[in-house]
């Protein structure tokens, strides 16, 4: 069995499109992962299971919850050594990197698409597109931010979600207990 690391979007954000998480750990167990934990209300899940195919592990986890919550969320998968890889090409410096969001992609985008959307810039905002991953830094916060991930999505014609530093390391840490 392998490791996985699930980051949902969407989900529980403003009273919004709600999951329990232990109705949704509840759930995954019965269609078969094992050692289900939960990180924060935000959608982070961690498990193992016998599928190795990603995008059959989405898939699955997409319709159970149009099934049982009746609403279609976007889905991330990645492996631990893949979110660490992620961790680990981060171009800010450490003092940055400690306060930066990760947007993480459904798939590579486009090189075009990515050079089009480098074109748009705000002050005191740096982003870098690294193969599925968007880093990005601004010193007002994220919430404060002009850039979102709509922008992102759109311009790249991805399906995104992000996750602040702390968030990942947590995330990896779970992932190396279970």
């Amino acid at each position: 069995m392998k490791t996985y690391i699930v980051l949902i979007r969407g989900i529980n954000v403003g009273g919004h499109r709600k999951v329990s998480m232990a109705e949704l750990r509840d759930l995954l167990t019965k269609i078969g992962f094992s050692n289900v934990k939960t990180y924060i209300q935000s959608g982070n899940v961690i498990f193992k299971v016998t599928e190795t195919n990603a995008k059959e592990i989405e898939n699955s986890i997409q319709k159970l919850i149009i099934d049982h919550f009746g609403f279609e969320v976007s889905v991330m998968v990645r492996n631990r050594q893949q979110l660490q890889k992620i961790v680990y090409d981060c171009p800010f410096s450490e003092d940055k990197k400690i306060y930066s969001y990760f947007g993480i992609l459904s798939h590579y985008p486009k090189e075009d698409l990515v050079q089009k959307a480098y074109e748009k810039t705000y002050e005191n905002e740096e982003y870098k597109i690294i193969n599925d991953c968007i880093y990005f830094y601004s010193d007002k916060g994220y919430g404060n931010a002009k850039f979102n991930l709509n922008y992102f999505e759109k311009r790249l014609n991805v399906n995104a979600t992000a996750r602040n530093y702390k968030t990942i390391l947590k995330l990896l840490s779970l992932s190396s207990e279970n």
